[in-house]
């Protein structure tokens, strides 16, 4: 028998082949939506999966206004955080984050559902602003190129 035909296959940051997707949040439930989410990012749904290396795809949530929480979690949930000064303890619900930022929930989620490494630090920022997906136009690669983009406003 062949024992190259049981070699195990890697993946590295050379031979890894990522993608963009794009995931609409519409009426989807927060938790299950962050665990899909951390999925694609970690590369688990790729039979290449490697987990000490950045395997997997880039993602742009859109509609993040619109997802759902299951119960009272929108009003009675609670994110803390601290200003780093005395008496500077914050607390704010889902519902007031969703008039501020409201893609903040879904990447506070899914940054829960990463390694907290480096690694999980990278992966996070594989997690794209919508504003993004308007740039993501395929274009050749020509002596135009360049003008386009400036005209466009891109660069």
């Amino acid at each position: 028998m062949d024992s190259l035909s049981y070699k195990t296959i890697s993946a590295n940051a050379a031979t890894v082949d990522k993608q963009w997707v794009v995931i609409d949040a519409t009426d989807e439930v927060l938790g299950r939506l962050a665990s899909q989410i951390a999925k694609i990012l970690r590369g688990k749904n790729k039979p290449s999966y490697t987990p000490h290396v950045d395997c997997g795809d880039y993602v742009i949530v859109i509609n993040a206004e619109k997802v759902k929480l299951t119960g009272n979690k929108m009003t009675e949930k609670v994110y803390t955080r601290h200003t780093g000064y005395p008496g500077g303890q914050r607390f704010a619900t889902p519902a007031d984050y969703l008039a501020k930022k409201p893609t903040f929930i879904v990447e506070k989620a899914v940054k829960g559902m990463l390694p907290r490494t480096r690694l999980g630090a990278a992966l996070l920022k594989d997690m794209t602003d919508p504003s993004f997906l308007c740039t993501q136009m395929p274009i050749p690669l020509h002596d135009g190129a360049q003008k386009y983009y400036s005209e466009q406003g891109l660069i």
